[in-house]
C-alpha cells in the first residue's frame, strides 16, 4: 500500500520506518527541508535503539523515502497519516492542534482520488471531526474518509512496541476505511495483535485515558513511598506485594522523582482541560498533574539534606539527565527541576547522560557537562542518579570513591541495594526505602 506519512518526528518516522518494513510504500513529508536532507543521508534526528539501522534497511530496499513535497506525496496515497506534534500550549495547557489543522489544509488541497486521512498524532477528543470539517471546506469534492489511530509507542522500545503492540486502535465508522486499515494492519495478524474498532471519538479518548491511567499509577507509588519514608517501611517490598495481584499488575510501580518525557505531562494536562471545558473535572487527574510537578523540584531536598542540609558551594554530580534511559529526549525531565533547585540553593552540577547532553545543554544554564559519572563525580559531595542508565547499575564504588570529596549516593531510581552501597563506605539515600 501507498503511505504518505506528514511529519517526520519522533512518531511518524518511527511508524513510517516501520510500515516500510511491513512491506508498505512509505514517503515521510516535513516541511523542515534540513531534516529530510540529513534523513535523506541517513542521519537519524532522535536516539532510539535500532532506528537507525530500521531505516537504512528501508531506504535501500526502496520502500522508505523522504520529501518535503506534501502535495505529490499526498497525491499518489492511498493513506495518508498525520503524525506532526500536538504540544502544550503556552499559557494555558490545552493541546496545540494547530499543526493538524494546518496539515489537513494541505492534505485537502492534494487530495484526487479515494484517500483515507489517519490522525496518529495525540489529539483532543473531536480533533479527527474537525480534521474533517476542514478538508471539506477546502475540497467540497474530494473523496476521503477520517480515521482516528492513535500510537502508544514508549521511547526506548519504539519498535518493539509498533511491531508486537498489546491494541491496535481505529476509530471509523467508515467501511472503506476499516478495509484499508485492516490492509495496512494485515502483517500484525501473525502476532494475533488484537485489533480495536471503535469511534473515532472513543478512539481519541482512549489514548489520553491510558496515559493518564499509567501517569496517576505512577504518581500512587510514589506518594506510598513517601509514607514508607516515614513509617519505616520499604516501598519495593510494598510494590511487590501489591502488583502480585493481577487485578493492580507490576508495571508503573517503580518510585523515582516523577514522570517526565513528551506524553505523560501533556497529555494529562491536555486531559484536564478537555474535561474542564466539558464541566466534569478529573479531580483524580487534576492531583496527579500537581503532585508530579511538586515532587521533580522537592527530589533536590533529598539531595540537600544528604549534603549535611546544605549544598551552598558545593558539588553535586547528577547521572542521567534525559527523562528515561534509551532516548535523548529532555521533555519535562525530572533532571530539570532537580538541577534548577540545586543551583537556587547555590550548588555547583556537574552531569553526564550517555545521550542527552546534546539536548541538554539547551536548556541549561551554570552546569559542567562531563565525559563520564566518574568525571561527574570529581569533587562530589553528594553523586545522584536521577535515570536508571544501564551504566549507571554497576558503577565502581572504590573509583567512585576516590573521585568525591564526600561519599554520599542519591539513589533516586533505586537501583542499588542498600547494604551494597554502605559496604563501599558511602551513605545512602533511595525513594521510599525506610530509616
Amino acid at each position: 500500500m501507498r503511505i504518505a506519512m506528514i511529519g517526520c518526528g519522533y512518531v511518524g518516522l518511527v511508524s513510517g520506518a516501520c510500515f516500510a518494513d511491513f512491506g508498505h510504500c512509505v514517503t515521510c513529508v516535513d516541511s523542515d527541508a534540513a531534516k529530510v536532507r540529513a534523513l535523506r543521508e541517513g542521519l537519524i534526528p532522535i536516539h532510539e535503539p535500532g532506528l537507525d539501522a530500521l531505516v537504512a534497511k528501508n531506504v535501500a530496499d526502496g520502500r522508505l523515502t523522504f520529501s518535503t513535497d506534501l502535495p505529490g506525496s499526498v497525491g499518489t496515497a492511498e493513506a495518508v497519516f498525520i503524525a506532526v506534534g500536538t504540544p502544550s500550549r503556552r499559557g494555558d495547557g490545552y493541546a496545540d492542534t494547530s499543526y493538524v489543522y494546518a496539515a489537513a489544509r494541505e492534505i485537502a488541497a492534494a487530495l484526487k482520488s479515494f484517500v483515507v486521512v489517519i490522525s496518529k498524532s495525540t489529539v483532543p477528543v473531536g480533533t479527527s471531526d474537525e480534521v474533517e470539517r476542514i478538508i471539506r471546506d477546502v475540497n467540497p469534492a474530494a473523496d476521503f474518509a477520517v480515521v482516528a489511530n492513535p500510537e502508544f509507542l514508549r521511547e526506548g522500545a519504539a519498535i518493539a512496541d509498533f511491531k508486537r503492540p498489546d491494541r491496535i486502535v481505529v476509530g471509523t465508522d467508515d467501511i472503506r476505511a476499516r478495509d484499508v486499515m485492516s490492509e495496512i494492519y494485515r502483517p500484525l495478524y501473525l502476532n494475533a495483535s488484537p485489533v480495536l474498532f471503535t469511534t473515532r471519538r472513543a478512539a481519541e479518548l482512549i489514548k489520553y485515558a491510558a496515559n493518564a491511567f499509567l501517569a496517576m499509577k505512577i504518581t500512587f507509588i510514589n506518594e506510598i513511598a513517601d509514607l514508607c519514608e516515614r513509617a519505616g517501611a520499604d516501598v519495593q517490598e510494598v510494590a511487590r506485594g501489591i502488583g502480585v495481584d493481577k487485578r493492580i499488575g507490576t508495571k508503573f510501580l517503580h518510585p523515582g522523582p516523577g514522570y517526565g518525557g513528551s506524553c505523560f505531562p501533556k497529555d494529562t494536562l491536555a486531559l484536564v482541560k478537555t474535561a474542564q471545558d466539558l464541566n466534569r473535572p478529573l479531580r483524580l487527574i487534576e492531583a496527579t498533574v500537581a503532585v508530579n510537578d511538586q515532587r521533580k523540584r522537592a527530589m533536590a531536598r533529598k539531595i540537600i539534606d544528604a549534603a549535611e542540609g546544605s549544598v551552598r558551594g558545593k558539588t553535586i554530580a547528577i547521572l542521567g539527565l534525559t527523562f528515561k534511559p534509551n532516548t535523548d529526549d529532555m521533555r519535562e525531565a525530572p533532571s530539570l527541576a532537580i538541577i534548577q533547585a540545586l543551583l537556587d540553593a547555590g550548588a555547583r552540577v556537574r552531569a553526564y547522560d550517555p545521550e542527552g547532553m546534546e539536548q541538554a545543554r539547551l536548556l541549561l544554564a551554570d552546569v559542567t557537562f562531563c565525559t563520564s559519572a566518574y568525571d561527574a563525580a570529581e569533587g562530589a559531595s553528594v553523586v545522584t542518579i536521577v535515570t536508571e542508565w544501564d551504566q549507571f547499575r554497576a558503577l565502581n564504588f572504590r573509583r567512585l570513591k576516590g573521585c568525591v570529596a564526600a561519599p554520599a549516593l542519591v539513589d533516586l531510581r533505586n537501583i542499588y541495594p542498600r547494604d551494597e552501597v554502605l559496604r563501599h563506605g558511602f551513605s545512602y539515600t533511595g525513594v521510599g526505602r525506610g530509616a
